[in-house]
């Protein structure tokens, strides 16, 4: 039971973290602006506030099941292929993703695990959204797509309702993979 607290307030606040250096990111270029400081200075203590203050949380400690993570991957490279080679763009690529999959669970309406899918497909779309500026490839998007499945799979009863979670995750993954294969090219 410690155990999962303590990995749930790790996580809350490695989510923290991932969204602020998101608003930097976003902000980064347009820093010689007013409004672009001054949303930075008024965002990143709202975000505090609401991790401190809002409910994020369910008190059971329920983990997403292995076999409905796997589906990232697939969510992340049928994206990432209509994108790049298709040349569809990522809002089309990633809404054609998610919209196919929110019919899965029509192929069986009893099944609780295929109502899961649409979901952890979507998260991976996001994944496939990434520029090849960014992901170089396919190996990129399989590791991407490997630590968002992680960061999902813990992240099951954390904030419940709040949006962007999805997103969040997938970035966070983009984020980890850019920062191994930039160590990765560093040394080699």
């Amino acid at each position: 039971m410690n155990w999962n607290k303590n990995v749930r307030k790790a996580f809350i606040i490695f989510l923290l973290i991932i969204q602020v250096i998101f608003l930097f990111a976003i902000f980064r270029e347009n820093l010689k602006s007013w409004w672009a400081i001054a949303s930075l200075i008024i965002l990143c203590p709202l975000i505090l506030i609401t991790y401190l203050r809002g409910s994020l949380h369910h008190e059971d400690h329920e983990y997403e099941h292995i076999f409905v993570v796997l589906w990232i991957p697939i969510g992340a490279l049928v994206t990432f292929y209509l994108n790049h080679f298709f040349n569809l763009g990522p809002v089309i690529s990633a809404t054609l993703v998610g919209s196919i999959a929110s019919f899965i669970p029509n192929l069986n309406k009893r099944s609780h695990y295929m109502k899961q899918l649409p979901a952890a497909i979507y998260c991976g779309a996001f994944i496939g959204m990434s520029s090849t500026g960014v992901a170089s490839g396919f190996m990129f998007i399989l590791t991407a797509s490997f630590f968002t499945a992680i960061l999902l799979f813990l992240s099951k009863n954390l904030f419940a309702g709040v949006g962007g979670k999805l997103g969040t995750l997938a970035f966070a993954g983009v984020v980890i993979t850019s920062f191994l294969y930039f160590l990765i090219s560093s040394y080699v």
